[in-house]
């Protein structure tokens, strides 16, 4: 498929300020929270309708509602110029009484819009104070011959400040005029059994509803859109796939597996049998002649290094090289330390590249990686820099995925000829998610634990009880346990009521001297953080007290406790990764969720489930269909899709179908007619997935 922008889109992908009321003050706050685009505006669909229409009886409505009402002007207390009163006009209606209340508001403008004797048309928000009725700036003052002037009907939008309803509602109504009529990409048949209308239709519709229903996920226009959206998705997959992927030519890495053989017998332990299943897996992809794309899934503390480690050495024994690319140094660090001792037997060589290093350092590592002695390399960002380059790259690996976009998996993996990828994360992904933020990878699940792996035992704590949490700590450290306290802030802040990690480490000093605590965060230089990690690691310290610094990239199997202060602030999956510091040797360990109540219904819900299973892939599923796919993984990461009009959770029923016609049209690509061509180009560029396949293209 040719990759360019149709012009007949091109109105759609102009600025924001090309529309009505838009400046730049406005267009830099619509970048923020909207984007730069008239199509990006277009995709900002409405949370909420007002409903306009005439009311009868104020008495009967709930306070807070927008109402509307025919009434007449009966009197008005205006208080003379730059006094604090507020001006009270009363209105009366066939049944009610009303007053208007208005700040700051000019007498003569006032008289104007609400003459003595006269009806007027009044539509705002409903207040009641001291047993009246008011209503305090309304929206509407109109003679009752312009009530078709009125919308009856209006689309409430999620706002930013300094952005108002009206100017947004404008600058909408000017977009939807820009939206062509566009030739059909979706099967006559799936419209007619779905009874969706066209996309324009559609577009228009879903930024007029004129019901609750209308705001719906499942509501027709609503869910075009969502499947436009997730087919767009599932095309430029399937595109990647077709370029870089499995579907891809590639070169067959097979060797002997002597190397391999060793190191799994020297294992101190028995491999499970999930890791030997996604090995034979990830060593067909390997061996076949097209490239590997693969994603490995594993829950905390499934083995996923170790399958990292033989997939290395396999490439290395067939002759290429290994990389191992590590989101953090203190985790490059870690692996570099675990596999250099494992490969000491060994003739392969292994090498660490990340930006602490001194020049010098960075400099003999790089040359002796393009000279090809350097067989397996873990390193961090560092590894991307255009001055990296390999003798020959046949293997690269990406560890905690979600921590990297697309872009960096593909520019590591282009370091080579037709070089193999695996990725892997800790943080199990829901299948849905999986299905559209990872539909370009194979994928493997590591769903069992090693044996000798405990189970964590999960409690909630009440933050009112802290103190007897640091009583039952210190009779813990006299046992010899070494334990974890998590903090969301590193510093206090007037703006939240999270205890800071630097004050909490401060008063655990002065309570509980005898356990040396430690404490590491991000703004920490990182040779200090570093320290304040070993000292731990080595039992100098006895409690590490962080941020979610440690979430990810630290390993002390004698550590078998955590508190996790102020829970209820955290995703699932983030109190997931928490919780596997823990658990990871042979002691019984236990992981304290201290809360402050009271607690929402979806903070509860939360929390129990973390209290009633240490399962990942369950917990990331309700994950999911607590937070929604926008917030999974704790927070949006570079590498997953931003949906605006898709609701994975919502829409899960669509992506199928979205992937069977994806299939079918890329599949028959080389044959599709120009206007076909034009069609799927048309859809592509509509949700922006045309950028991420010309990236590929350009190589």
């Amino acid at each position: 498929m040719r990759i360019s922008r149709p012009p007949k889109l091109f109105g759609l992908f102009a600025s924001t300020t090309d529309l009505p009321g838009i400046g730049a003050r406005l267009a830099d706050i619509l970048k923020k929270r909207i984007g730069t685009t008239v199509i990006d505006i277009l995709r900002h669909l409405p949370v909420a309708i007002i409903d306009r229409n005439l009311i009868t009886d104020l008495s009967l409505c709930e306070t807070g509602r927008i109402v509307t009402v025919e009434a007449e002007i009966m009197s008005a207390d205006i208080p003379p110029p730059n006094t604090s009163r507020p001006a009270k006009i009363l209105a009366k209606t066939d049944q009610n009484t009303i007053e208007l209340i208005f700040f700051h508001a000019r007498a003569d403008y006032l008289k104007k819009m609400l003459p003595l004797g006269e009806r007027r048309l009044i539509s705002g928000r409903l207040e009641r104070y001291d047993g009246k009725i008011q209503i305090s700036h309304p929206d509407y003052m109109l003679p009752p011959d312009q009530f078709d002037t009125m919308p009856k009907i209006e689309p409430v939008y999620p706002l930013s400040a300094g952005l108002k309803p009206k100017i947004l509602r404008n600058a909408i109504a000017a977009g939807l005029k820009r939206v062509p009529v566009l030739d059909e990409w979706i099967a006559a048949d799936l419209i007619a059994r779905k009874g969706w209308p066209d996309f324009a239709s559609a577009m228009y519709d879903a930024h007029h509803p004129k019901t609750e229903a209308d705001l719906m996920t499942h509501a027709p226009a609503r869910a075009r859109l969502a499947f436009d959206e997730l087919l767009a998705n599932q095309i430029a997959l399937h595109l990647i796939r077709q370029t870089t992927g499995s579907d891809a030519a590639g070169r067959s890495l097979h060797s002997a597996g002597t190397l391999r053989q060793q190191i799994i017998n020297a294992l101190p332990y028995q491999m499970t049998g999930a890791q030997s299943r996604v090995m034979a897996e990830i060593l067909a992809d390997m061996q076949s002649p097209h490239r590997m794309l693969r994603l490995l899934q594993g829950d905390v503390g499934s083995g996923k290094t170790l399958i990292a480690l033989l997939a290395m050495v396999e490439a290395a024994e067939a002759g290429t090289q290994a990389a191992l690319l590590a989101p953090t140094e203190i985790l490059a660090k870690q692996h570099f330390e675990t596999i250099s001792n494992i490969l000491a037997d060994t003739p392969l060589k292994c090498g660490l590249l990340i930006g602490a290093m001194k020049g010098s350092e960075k400099t003999a590592t790089m040359n002796r990686l393009a000279a090809g002695e350097i067989q397996i390399v873990i390193g961090t960002h560092a590894l991307l820099s255009d001055d990296v380059g390999f003798a020959d790259l046949g293997l690269a690996v990406v560890d905690e995925q979600h921590r990297f976009g697309v872009r960096q998996r593909l520019i590591l993996g282009q370091k080579g000829t037709a070089t193999d990828v695996l990725v892997m994360t800790a943080t199990p992904i829901p299948r849905t998610l999986s299905m559209t933020a990872y539909g370009d990878l194979t994928t493997s699940y590591l769903d069992e634990k090693p044996a000798g792996r405990q189970d964590i035992k999960t409690a909630l704590v009440n933050q009112d009880r802290i103190d007897d949490v640091i009583s039952r700590l210190k009779q813990a450290f006299l046992s010899g346990d070494r334990a974890y306290w998590i903090c969301p802030l590193v510093e206090d802040s007037e703006l939240s009521d999270y205890e800071a990690a630097e004050s909490r480490h401060k008063l655990l000093s002065k309570l509980i001297p005898d356990a040396a605590p430690v404490l590491a965060h991000g703004k920490m230089k990182p040779a200090e953080r570093e320290m304040a990690m070993a000292e731990f690691a080595d039992g100098r310290s006895k409690l590490l007290v962080a941020t979610t610094v440690i979430e990810v990239g630290v390993d002390v199997p004698d550590a078998s406790i955590i508190i996790i202060e102020h829970a209820e602030r955290f995703g699932l999956a983030q109190l997931h990764q928490l919780r596997g510091r823990v658990g990871r040797g042979t002691k019984a360990s236990s992981c304290l969720l201290l809360y402050k109540g009271p607690l929402s219904e979806t903070a509860q819900s939360r929390l129990n489930i973390m209290r009633q299973t240490n399962d990942g892939f369950l917990i990331a599923e309700e994950d999911l269909r607590l937070r929604g796919p926008g917030e999974i993984l704790g927070q949006r990461q570079s590498g997953l899709p931003e949906f605006s009009l898709a609701d994975l959770a919502e829409h899960a029923e669509l992506i199928p179908l979205a992937r069977a016609l994806a299939e079918q049209i890329v599949s028959h690509d080389t044959t599709l007619s120009s206007e076909d061509s034009d069609k799927y180009q048309q859809l592509l560029a509509l949700f922006e997935k045309d950028v991420a396949v010309q990236f590929l293209a350009s190589g």
